[in-house]
């Protein structure tokens, strides 16, 4: 794969939060601007200008219909993925009618889900049940057949979690709610280009993939609704995107997606998962190796993306510790609730105590992290640790041994490739 030069500067920090948003691709950018300048016609118009447009708009909707499994006609281009996900969800539910006012989600989604399930529980009546899960943060699919029944509208859990980086059975989930005659609905905005998501394979009638989560601009996401599927639109007008969501679509950002998932597809396919899982570990077994006992994996350690590291370190906070640390650009939680004190709702509904809820840090690896950059990260983070937490400090002692870390064994850079969603 012909790779561009990373959009992050030298003497920048290295950048470990590509969960939160990812750089825009330079092959991205070239593709869209076009759309920006000349080819500005409107896509549902007759004449000579719209006709760049439309063929345009055409062919990103088959390249991300490719990335996922679909036809290009159940693609449905969004601004969001939280507004994918209200389309999703909300417009399950009021087409189904007075019969199907159930929505079975999970405690650790987005909130782009969890909130839209609690609006579909205030404004129209709908009961909506919340299913547990491990200290992994994986769903036992014996809870979902407990909460199932025929009022059941639709089930929604989420393909990888945006903190641990946990992999769902959403197969296996899936089944189990068509089983009830529900459809099922999966966030795939963290897994998508990130590891293989066939949503046929998967059973999923509705699946959000976003931009801006794969090196496209924020502001585009798609909404994939099988055929056959029926939604009430979240935004009427015009018929656009099949009368699901009205307005003159944006043709440049729509061809960034299509960009996007046609290079992430890709770089799938020349391995490029497996790579960065490497480097994950790499990063891994550097603290473990450097604080034996006090890195504690937060998560699953097979079932996870490949990108994807979600620790807490002994002796320090999140927030403290990459305050001590400017090398490095990382999150304590989703970037959605940065900067809070409270411990990651994601990880206390794991069971994990506020200590080590506090202290978790997730590195989140991209298209461009290199093993400089997790050297380098690396340093920063042990050089924090060190300054926080000096040896001995808090009992435990730092050391330079071989470590595990919570019991965890370091070093399974494609363990995810075994497991499927």
């Amino acid at each position: 794969m012909n790779m561009p030069a990373s959009p992050v500067q030298d003497g920048d920090p290295v950048y470990l939060d590509h969960n939160a948003t990812t750089p825009v691709d330079p092959r991205v950018v070239k593709a869209m601007l076009p759309f920006l300048t000349s080819g500005f016609g409107n896509p549902s118009s007759e004449h000579a200008y719209a006709t760049g447009p439309r063929a345009a708009l055409a062919r990103a909707r088959r390249q991300v219909a490719a990335l996922v499994g679909a036809d290009a006609e159940e693609i449905v281009f969004t601004g969001s993925g939280s507004e994918a996900n209200n389309l999703a969800l909300r417009g399950a539910v009021l087409a189904a009618g007075d019969r199907r006012r159930r929505v079975i989600t999970q405690v650790t989604e987005h909130p782009a889900v969890l909130e839209t399930c609690r609006a579909l529980h205030r404004l129209h009546g709908a009961e909506v049940t919340y299913l547990p899960v491990d200290e992994r943060g994986l769903v036992d699919p014996a809870d979902l057949v407990e909460a199932l029944d025929d009022r059941t509208a639709v089930v929604s859990v989420m393909a990888a979690n945006n903190e641990t980086g946990t992999l769902q059975p959403v197969a296996d989930l899936a089944r189990l709610a068509h089983d009830h005659g529900a459809l099922f609905h999966c966030d795939a905005a963290q897994a998508a280009g990130k590891v293989p998501v066939d949503a046929r394979a998967l059973g999923a009638d509705l699946l959000t993939l976003v931009g801006h989560k794969m090196y496209a601009p924020k502001g585009v996401a798609a909404l994939l609704v099988r055929t056959g599927v029926r939604l009430e639109p979240l935004v009427y007008g015009g018929g656009q995107e099949r009368g699901l969501r009205a307005g003159t679509e944006s043709v440049a950002l729509a061809v960034a997606l299509g960009t996007a998932a046609a290079l992430a597809a890709e770089e799938l396919a020349d391995g490029g998962a497996r790579q960065v899982g490497e480097l994950r570990d790499r990063l891994h077994r550097r603290l473990a190796q450097e604080f034996p006992g006090r890195v504690h994996l937060n998560g699953c350690d097979r079932r996870r993306l490949p990108n994807t590291l979600n620790i807490s370190i002994d002796g320090t906070t999140g927030h403290g510790l990459l305050a001590a640390a400017p090398a490095l650009a990382a999150s304590t939680g989703s970037a959605c609730h940065s900067g809070a004190t409270t411990p990651s709702p994601v990880l206390s509904a794991m069971g994990l105590d506020d200590t080590r809820a506090l202290a978790a840090v997730r590195l989140s690896l991209g298209r461009w992290t290199t093993p400089a950059d997790v050297d380098r990260a690396a340093g920063a983070l042990i050089d924090a640790v060190h300054a926080l937490a000096p040896a001995g400090a808090d009992g435990h002692g730092a050391g330079h041994g071989p470590g595990r870390a919570s019991g965890h064994e370091v070093g399974h850079g494609a363990g995810y490739w075994s497991a499927t969603l």
